[in-house]
């Protein structure tokens, strides 16, 4: 079976008999080996020393005095930002458990203060989790898009999804050349990039790729990275709320019984908004939905009283600029549950 996402830290994490993830001395290793925390050649004594001793012990406390004797003050707030990310989870016991908290403390009205490498970070690692033993190439690269920005462009009547990441390193280092440049800009299309499709015919190739983040995702419909997305975002609500919904694409909204539905991104939710409320949308609005989906739950029992029975519309879009960034705690939060999760 195919190993995926080191990046993730997955391997060090062990699971509870829920299922849900809890970081070990070894997962804190992991971020501390990440740019922001690791020492550079001209970092000091004291950087160092603190770097040392927290790969020795990662859960030890750390005073504010020695933050504030660090050398760099730029890398003295790294090292907050990671403390307080640190503890978060370690009262929170699961990745999950923190991840759920943070949204609801937002939702709430409670800002988040962790910088949103963390936040990612800790997404990766749970749908990392949800993929282990998974050897279906649209699936993994589909889940990509719970923690990476993406750059879409619509060509053909395809929806091709690039990494946006990807895309500038590529174009700031000159891997594209002009053409990259260009792209990070807006306005070329990705195949001129001579990036790769994922489709029946690459797809083996998918494994032998040194950056799988490169490969381009059709979600278009009835093609094989849309229906992975949809799969994928059943599992990770069952995961979390214990729920069974069934999602699919949908070409569009024609329900004269219209109850609820949720964004899957903040355009899409501005634009389903519009739509639920009958205004009419621009043409170069309504060119940005990229999809729609109908999530209905298994037990209609888990729902609400005032909206048992009645599907869920989802809506995924990209932005002006065609940028796509999901917000998978959208499907946490804002389904219509009989009960608190």
């Amino acid at each position: 079976m195919q190993d995926f996402w080191p990046s993730s830290g997955f391997k060090t994490l062990q699971r509870n008999d829920r299922g849900w993830l809890r970081a070990t001395p070894d997962y804190w290793r992991h971020w501390l080996a990440r740019a922001e925390l690791a020492p550079l050649p001209e970092s000091g004594p004291r950087e160092r020393a603190l770097h040392a001793r927290l790969l020795e012990q990662p859960l030890i406390a750390v005073d504010e005095a020695t933050l504030e004797g660090l050398e760099d003050a730029d890398t003295a707030d790294n090292f907050r930002h990671f403390l307080r990310f640190r503890d978060r989870v370690a009262d929170a016991v699961t990745l999950e458990r923190f991840y759920l908290e943070l949204f609801r403390r937002n939702a709430a009205g409670r800002a988040i203060d962790l910088p949103p490498a963390f936040i990612d970070g800790v997404c990766e690692a749970i749908v990392r989790g949800l993929l282990d033993g998974c050897d279906d190439p649209w699936t993994v690269r589909a889940a990509e898009l719970f923690f990476r920005r993406q750059r879409v462009a619509h060509e053909n009547g395809q929806w091709l999804a690039a990494d946006a990441e990807s895309i500038q390193v590529f174009a700031e280092t000159g891997g594209f050349g002009s053409l990259g440049r260009l792209l990070a800009q807006q306005g070329t299309a990705l195949r001129t990039l001579n990036l790769d499709v994922l489709t029946h015919e690459s797809a083996a190739l998918y494994w032998l790729s040194a950056d799988r983040h490169a490969w381009l995702l059709d979600l278009a419909p009835g093609r094989p990275g849309l229906a992975a997305l949809s799969s994928l975002m059943s599992a990770w609500v069952r995961h979390f709320l214990g729920i069974g919904v069934a999602i699919e694409p949908l070409a569009g909204v024609e329900d004269a019984h219209w109850r609820w539905h949720t964004g899957l991104d903040s355009e899409s939710s501005a634009i389903l908004n519009d739509l639920y409320a009958g205004h009419e949308l621009a043409d170069e609005r309504r060119a940005r939905l990229v999809s729609l989906f109908k999530l209905v739950f298994d037990d209609a029992d888990a729902m609400r009283g005032d909206v048992r029975g009645v599907p869920v519309y989802l809506g995924l879009a990209v932005t002006e600029d065609r940028q796509l960034r999901m917000k998978p705690q959208n499907l946490l939060l804002n389904l219509p549950l009989a009960h608190a999760h």
